[in-house]
């Protein structure tokens, strides 16, 4: 009988980019995912908990690696294939033997007039390496290497793109760092960047690359996203500021309704907790997208777990957008007293399992950036709670027209 197929698993920005540093060496002492000490590690759904062996897979299902489950110890299969900028993706290796005799110089973040002026003093060829690994750059990915580009244009040198990311560790992925610049340098000199000063100068073309990458409040794309229980007016607020925004032509805006999108986007799904939560990661990555283009988007399911609602606010932000999370705090109560689709009423008679607030839980959101109780109030009043703290915080000022 053949082998049985070797299940297969997409792991997150983090571990992709993990992956791509154990395979090729350049993680050393670190081999392996989990290793102890390391911040390096590799989270299974539960669902492959049993496994021996997980093959890994980049977005678009390619396969990049075999995992041993029970020791972390990976096998590669090929490298990533696709990705901006993938060409100056090298090996640690490939840059020894391609820039020995060379000056290496890590960067997270564009380099300044100051520090351009430092490096043009220095002997020889320089390479920069832009840090480009998840949670780690400055500016986005892209953004980094375009700038770090620019920069080694000026200084006649190179620049490597290197995945190294972020943990939220910062002592061990500072020990992780010096040991990823060194598998590259090899016995090269690392030189370290002086840091700026708070408000520093950029060339020309440096800062047009930051200004496009580092937009103002107002011009960042949003996401707006109102929770609530069943009848707390979400619906009717989100759809009563897109109106405002329409209004006012200044911003393109899409509406991700919660009705909407299940009839279009999640058909087929159940009201099982599962399906529900997939409903709502469908939303948010949908949202993430059009803030990555300077849109708007405005969500307004229930969305009754933090979990989901902070993967939700991970996607928009690793996206370039901001996250604007109202919590439509109308009491149980006053929900299940309007009841105009008579939800609550088959819920507490058991026609609906898993019903939020009567059966299932609505977990009540400590980081909304606005708490609104409808109860009592017209529309426009409650919706000015909203558009108050949206230009408070720079995002927009949808005042009313006359």
């Amino acid at each position: 009988m053949p082998d049985a197929p070797v299940p297969q698993h997409c792991p997150t920005s983090r571990e992709l980019d993990d992956l791509e540093l154990l395979t090729t060496g350049a993680l050393a002492p670190v081999t392996r995912f989990g290793e102890p000490g390391s911040p390096v590690t590799l989270t299974l759904p539960p669902e492959l908990a049993d496994s021996a062996l997980v093959e890994l897979v980049d977005p678009e299902g390619l396969p990049l690696a075999r995992v041993v489950t029970a020791t972390g110890a990976v096998e590669s299969l090929t490298h990533p294939q696709y990705g901006a900028f993938r060409r100056l993706y090298l090996t640690a290796a490939q840059v020894r033997e391609r820039y020995a005799g060379a000056t290496f110089v890590p960067t997270d973040d564009a380099l300044t007039d100051d520090q351009l002026a430092e490096l043009a003093a220095v002997e020889g060829p320089v390479v920069l390496l832009a840090l480009v690994g998840h949670g780690t750059p400055a500016l986005s990915p892209v953004a980094l290497i375009r700038a770090s580009l620019a920069a080694a244009a000026r200084l006649g040198g190179d620049v490597v793109a290197v995945p190294l990311a972020a943990h939220d560790d910062p002592e061990a992925d500072h020990a992780l760092g010096v040991g990823v610049v060194a598998a590259y340098a090899g016995d090269d000199p690392v030189r370290a960047l002086t840091e700026p000063e708070d408000d520093p100068g950029y060339p020309a073309e440096i800062e047009a690359i930051v200004a496009a990458d580092r937009p103002a409040s107002a011009e960042q794309g949003l996401v707006l996203f109102f929770t609530g229980l069943s009848g707390s007016g979400k619906s009717t607020l989100a759809r009563a500021l897109m109106d405002r925004v329409l209004e006012q032509g200044r911003r393109p805006v899409t509406s991700l309704d919660g009705d909407v999108v299940r009839r279009h986007l999640s058909a087929g799904l159940t009201f099982s907790k599962a399906d529900r939560e997939t409903n709502i990661r469908r939303i948010g990555w949908v949202a993430a997208e059009i803030s990555r283009h300077g849109g708007i988007a405005v969500c307004s399911p229930i969305a009754p777990f933090a979990e989901t609602r902070q993967q939700v606010r991970e996607m928009v932000e690793d996206a370039g957008g901001a996250f604007f999370l109202v919590h439509v705090a109308t009491p149980l109560e006053e929900c299940e007293r309007r009841d105009r689709k008579g939800l609550y009423a088959k819920a507490r008679r058991g026609e609906i399992p898993e019903f939020t607030g009567i059966s299932s839980p609505y977990e009540e959101p400590d980081d909304a950036a606005v708490r609104v109780d409808t109860t009592g109030r017209t529309i426009e009043d409650a919706l000015g709670d909203v558009t108050d703290a949206l230009r408070d915080a720079g995002f927009l000022d949808v005042s009313p027209l006359s």
